[in-house]
């Protein structure tokens, strides 16, 4: 059975570094995903740390270096209102930020190990504006004016385009994450009516620009927006562990065409005992033998996973029939 954990700021342990100087060192950017690739053989290769700042630190936020190994993440945000949003011009994938920086990693690994799938993570918008915002500043917008959002995550698409035009360039592939967007944050009616608008328009111009469906990955209590996620026409969804699975794949039985990937307890996978790990993916490989087409994974890696449980999970997982 095909196994695929989510290996971002885990990456960084590998070599014995932080976070922090592996997501700004483009060298210690690659050696990092390259360690963990001979490491692990996973699919595909993600290279990134911080994955959902890249975008918003290239829009003018501040990325505050944390405390020993946590994660980095935004200081402040840069931005008041929405109309601070529809100012900002596109991204430019050859010149903002960190992400030339990105890709070209990406290139590199891809260029080291031809075998693997190797995807640049791309954020969604609805993710983007709450880091250039703050939660609660998008929150009473959307309550006041959901059109005025939905417009603004609407602004955001072609920056990202940009970006998806930028891996293309380097003949790498492309994984979307919109994690911000799922319930509660914005609850089914919500999501449908402000976040489903951009987030077709964005996988829709990915595939375009790719040649193929976009994998689009949203975590959380995911059971409650299936049918908005399917009707973007991605070929890829994360079956959460934080929602209702069952459920969740219920509404996913006839889409044989959509791969599903159905994440383990993170808990157990990190730190657990080979009994836990044992337990725990014979819950999920029972759930992947109810539709073919699926996929037993993980939510992202913490830095401090174990690696010697994650190897026996993979390899217990791959020695099932």
């Amino acid at each position: 059975m095909e196994i695929s954990p989510s290996i971002y700021e885990h990456a960084a342990k590998l070599l014995d570094e932080t976070p922090w100087r592996v997501s700004r060192d483009e060298e210690l950017l690659y050696q990092a995903h390259a360690a963990a690739y001979r490491t692990y053989k996973h699919a595909p290769i993600m290279p990134g740390i911080d994955i959902y700042n890249l975008e918003v630190e290239a829009y003018g936020a501040v990325i505050e270096e944390p405390v020993e190994c946590a994660i980095p993440a935004v200081k402040h945000h840069p931005y008041k209102t929405l109309d601070d949003i529809f100012k900002l011009p596109p991204l430019n994938a050859e010149t903002d930020g960190r992400i030339p920086m990105q890709i070209r990693a990406a290139r590199r690994l891809l260029e080291t190990f031809p075998q693997a799938v190797v995807r640049v993570p791309i954020s969604g918008p609805f993710s983007i504006l709450c880091n250039l915002l703050g939660f609660n500043t998008v929150m009473f917008a959307v309550i006041d004016d959901p059109d005025r959002v939905r417009e603004a995550l609407l602004h955001l698409v072609d920056g990202q385009l940009s970006f998806a035009r930028g891996v293309k360039n380097a003949g790498v592939d492309i994984t979307f994450f919109e994690s911000a967007a799922c319930p509660p944050m914005l609850s089914p009616k919500l999501f449908r009516l402000i976040e489903l608008p951009a987030l077709k328009k964005i996988l829709n111009g990915m595939a375009e620009i790719i040649g193929r469906p976009i994998p689009c990955v949203i975590g959380g209590n995911t059971a409650a927006i299936v049918e908005p996620m399917l009707e973007t026409g991605t070929s890829y969804l994360i079956c959460p562990f934080e929602t209702n699975q069952e459920a969740f794949l219920a509404k996913v039985q006839d889409r044989t065409d959509v791969q599903i990937r159905i994440n383990c307890d993170l808990r157990i996978i990190s730190a657990g005992t080979r009994e836990e790990i044992r337990r725990e993916a014979d819950r999920v490989i029972a759930l992947c033998r109810k539709r073919p087409n699926v996929c037993l994974g993980t939510g992202a890696l913490p830095y401090e996973a174990s690696v010697d449980n994650v190897l026996y999970t993979m390899e217990y997982v791959r020695g099932v029939e």
